[in-house]
Order: C-alpha cells, then sequence, then structure tokens
C-alpha cells in the first residue's frame, strides 16, 4: 500500500481508498526490451511507472524507431489514450528492468475520478505531457544534430553513465556514427571531458548552451 501512496496521484488518499484502488490494481515486473504496450493497442489499463525506464516511440513507414519520450518512476504513462479511448499512439519499451503499477482504468474512472486531489494530478500530468510534444517538435524539426547532443547532456548528463551510445542514439533520433562524432568534436574542443568507460563530465556548459 505504501508503494501505491508514494504515487503523487494517490498521495493524498485515506487508508479505506487507498485499499479499495489496491483491489482494482496489480504491480508487475519487466525485463529490459520487453514491450509494456504497442502502437494501436487498446488502453485497458492505467500505467504508472514504479521502477526504472521506459521508453516511448513511433514506429515509420521504414521500420524506424522515432523516439518520443522516455518516463522515470512516479509518472503516469501515455493516460491520454485512456482519456480519449482511443489506441495507443506509439509503442512502449522498457530500457532497463522495471515494476508497472497497473490499474483497471474503468473501475478507476468509476470510483475515483470524482476526487478532485486525484482530478488535479491528473490535469498536471496532462500539461506536462503537453510541454513533452511541444519538447519534440521542437527537438526534431528545429535543432541540429549537434544541438540535439549538446541538449541532452545538458540535460541528462548522469544518464550517460547507465546508457550505450547506440541507446543515446536512439533517444536523440540519431545514428550511432552521428552521435560519436558529435561527442568527439565536443571533446577536442574541451566542451566535455569522456573516457572509456562513458562517464561524462560538461568543462564548458555555456558553450554547450551557445549550440543551442
Amino acid at each position: 500500500m505504501d508503494r501505491i501512496r508514494n504515487v503523487s496521484c494517490f498521495s493524498k488518499l485515506n487508508d479505506e481508498q487507498l485499499e479499495k484502488l489496491k483491489k482494482i490494481s496489480v504491480i508487475k515486473k519487466y525485463h529490459a526490451k520487453e514491450i509494456l504496450f504497442y502502437e494501436g493497442d487498446a488502453p485497458i489499463y492505467l500505467y504508472v511507472l514504479l521502477q526504472g525506464t521506459l521508453k516511448v516511440y513511433k514506429t515509420n513507414h521504414k521500420g524506424q524507431q522515432i523516439f518520443l519520450h522516455q518516463f522515470y518512476p512516479g509518472g503516469l504513462v501515455a493516460e491520454l489514450a485512456n482519456f480519449e479511448n482511443i489506441p495507443y499512439p506509439a509503442t512502449a519499451e522498457f530500457m532497463s528492468d522495471s515494476e508497472v503499477l497497473r490499474i483497471d482504468y474503468k473501475a478507476l474512472e468509476k470510483d475515483f475520478f470524482k476526487n478532485p486531489e486525484i482530478s488535479f494530478e491528473i490535469i498536471k500530468s496532462l500539461i506536462a505531457k503537453h510541454k513533452i510534444l511541444i519538447d519534440v517538435i521542437q527537438k526534431e524539426v528545429i535543432l541540429t544534430a549537434d544541438a540535439k547532443v549538446a541538449k541532452f547532456i545538458l540535460e541528462n548528463e548522469e544518464l550517460f553513465k547507465t546508457l550505450k551510445n547506440t541507446q543515446v542514439a536512439s533517444i536523440l533520433n540519431l545514428t550511432p556514427e552521428t552521435l560519436s562524432r558529435t561527442l568527439s568534436k565536443f571533446k577536442s574542443s574541451g566542451f566535455i571531458e569522456l573516457d572509456e568507460k562513458h562517464n561524462i563530465r560538461v568543462l564548458s556548459p555555456e558553450k554547450l548552451e551557445e549550440i543551442l
């Protein structure tokens, strides 16, 4: 019950409400590279990522993945599909071993959506997703490859310790070769320090900012 209470949407529920929510929920474990849902699947459950990392992507007509977003513990996943009752517009794949709270959406809607705290948290989550969409559009339409890498380094420096170059390239919708060239360029220019273990340290954040 404590793990459910730690989710911001449900933190204000009393013990009786939490017990009721527990009856329509289950915590599931997943391994890296497992799929939570595919693009086009019907949204039966509301998902909350409790542990691990999850990426959401679309597949183009050439079969290439177009990265949209990466989820971290505590957030609702693709809840708009539930609210609009539309098929999932993208595929969700785990990037590491993870745990997910899976909630029967119809039961949640019937018994909990009149709760103002839950409604407010859901609205906040939807607003956050709108900002994510704007960021995706900006990244794909406006930013150059150098700018994409610079932005990712500034915002996700710690991720370089846990992700491989191929994974980072996938997130940025770049080829691994383009990412490697860009990192080498930043390193030789003195913007970053990068060791063999893939640990990265920003030496000149202002120079990376200029690229943006």
